[in-house]
């Protein structure tokens, strides 16, 4: 009886001890990968570029320092409550170019205008919200000039039933995100809808200048997609991220 005790004894010492040392292993690695790795933000589910972060949307995820940009979004409130610029990928590492306070939001000395479809002769099918576009009147009896200097920033573009003009498989700025040139080429091939209503982020000048020129039906916008809207992927590719 003794002697079935003390082998009882002795394997339950034993499977504590392995216990211990094995509770011993664990703690020592969790705190080496803790000293070799760096919690960023990442996004919980596929996002659409325009919309805006809730601490819902985000969670955390483990990455090896070696892998860590210092561009890279570590802590909620960096990104909560920003918008999109692009889409971001479930999953995928959250850079602080990605979103802003307010991307297609108006700058402090411009506001969103909806250009009336009476002062427009044509659109550029290829154009989608973030884009630049240059503005031209256009008239039968007027020769055709470009309105202003700079090219001005799209807010939206949406069909009659007020959806967003995109290719919804591969959207335009999914495509601009991954620097993928080609693919943003044919995403702009295809949409899930023609471009019905225009809205421009124009200051109190422009959109005066504007409508002084078309309110009368003789001259209309002829509006143009500007290659500016490519500098995102330059930028990135000369950044080499």
């Amino acid at each position: 009886m003794k002697r079935k005790r003390s082998a009882i004894i002795s394997l339950t010492a034993a499977v504590l001890s392995a216990s211990l040392v094995y509770g011993m292993y664990e703690l020592q690695r969790i705190q080496i990968e803790r000293e070799d790795t760096v919690a960023i933000v990442v996004p919980k589910r596929f996002i659409g570029a325009g919309e805006r972060l809730s601490e819902s949307d985000l969670e955390f995820k483990m990455l090896p320092q070696a892998a860590y940009l210092s561009e890279m979004v570590t802590k909620l409130e960096q990104a909560t409550g920003k918008e999109t610029i692009i889409p971001l990928g479930k999953g995928e590492p959250l850079l602080l170019w990605k979103v802003d306070d307010y991307y297609l939001q108006p700058s402090k000395a411009e506001s969103t205008f909806q250009i009336p479809k009476a002062y427009i002769l044509s659109i550029s099918n290829g154009i989608r919200a973030g884009d630049k576009v240059l503005l031209y009147a256009s008239g039968e009896e007027s020769p055709s000039r470009r309105l202003f200097t700079q090219a001005v920033t799209v807010a939206s573009v949406k069909t009659s039933g007020n959806v967003e003009v995109d290719n919804i498989e591969n959207p335009n700025l999914f495509s601009l995100a991954e620097g993928d040139k080609q693919q943003m080429y044919a995403s702009r091939r295809e949409a899930n809808g023609m471009i019905d209503y225009l809205n421009l982020n124009l200051t109190e000048e422009q959109w005066f200048e504007l409508d002084e020129l078309c309110r009368s039906g003789v001259l209309k916008l002829v509006v143009a997609y500007s290659p500016e809207s490519l500098e995102l992927i330059a930028d990135e590719e000369g950044n080499g991220t």
